[in-house]
């Protein structure tokens, strides 16, 4: 039992989800790996979404609007932390939620699938059909009426292949990533420098804020590689100030 009034108690909450969920066969070790790897960038962030990251959530709602076939891709972790933010996300935008995950079992997928199902999602594609060009790990395993056939991908605790890959097929990719030195970071067209616990949450309050008459100034004024530099800008600045209390 976390007590709520521990400093850490959010950090700690969504741990336990993890663990919780590992047990059960949504998340698998190595996922557990990576999210300390990203709660140690979200510490030196302040645990908050910076100006930057609100940017860039902005021209992802953006784009995610003004795509013809958006699709948002699922791996284990975001299924874990943030299914009903997935789940609402999908509704505002009438974009499927699709289960792709790097290792990857018919029992997990379908579990995930049966998760975001259980929170209200209506479309969910787990079984998939086509295999991505230039990817040879299993996430080159979509949907022929998902991600094979979408014109912007958001992919939330992404690794950089099939970023790569997705580029490469000519679409466009939205990524949430905590560190803004990776590769998924360089490579993706906007990259949100963010906790998923809170950008996807922050992304469906810009899809239901944003007008239509918006969305090409927004995407206009938005740029990947000046948000990224700001970005670690602001990890600089908390690095100095931590400085200050020792």
């Amino acid at each position: 039992m976390i007590p709520p009034d521990h400093p850490r108690y959010i950090s700690l909450l969504y741990r336990e989800r993890l663990v919780e969920k590992y047990k059960e066969g949504i998340v698998v070790i190595q996922g557990l790996i990576a999210h300390g790897r990203g709660e140690a960038f979200d510490y030196i962030l302040g645990e908050r979404t910076i100006p930057p990251a609100e940017r860039a959530e902005k021209a992802a709602a953006a784009l995610l609007l003004s795509a013809k076939r958006p699709v948002i891709s699922v791996n284990g972790n975001a299924a874990a932390l943030v299914p009903r933010e997935l789940v609402e996300l999908s509704k505002a935008l009438n974009a499927p939620l699709e289960v792709n995950l790097f290792y990857r079992s018919e029992e997990r997928a379908k579990k995930i699938a049966e998760l975001l199902k259980a929170h209200g999602a209506e479309r969910v594609l787990w079984r998939p059909d086509y295999e991505l060009e230039g990817l040879s790990s299993e996430r080159r395993k979509v949907s022929r009426e998902g991600i094979a056939s979408a014109d912007v991908v958001l992919v939330a605790l992404e690794d950089g292949d099939r970023t790569e890959a997705l580029k490469k097929l000519g679409k466009k990719v939205i990524a949430i990533d905590l560190n803004p030195l990776s590769r998924t970071a360089r490579m993706a067209d906007i990259t949100i420098v963010d906790n998923v616990i809170r950008a996807i949450p922050n992304i469906s309050k810009f899809v239901k804020q944003t007008k239509k008459e918006e969305i090409e100034e927004i995407l206009k004024n938005f740029n990947n590689r000046r948000n990224l530099i700001e970005s670690v800008k602001w990890i600089r600045k908390w690095l100095d100030n931590a400085l200050d209390l020792l």
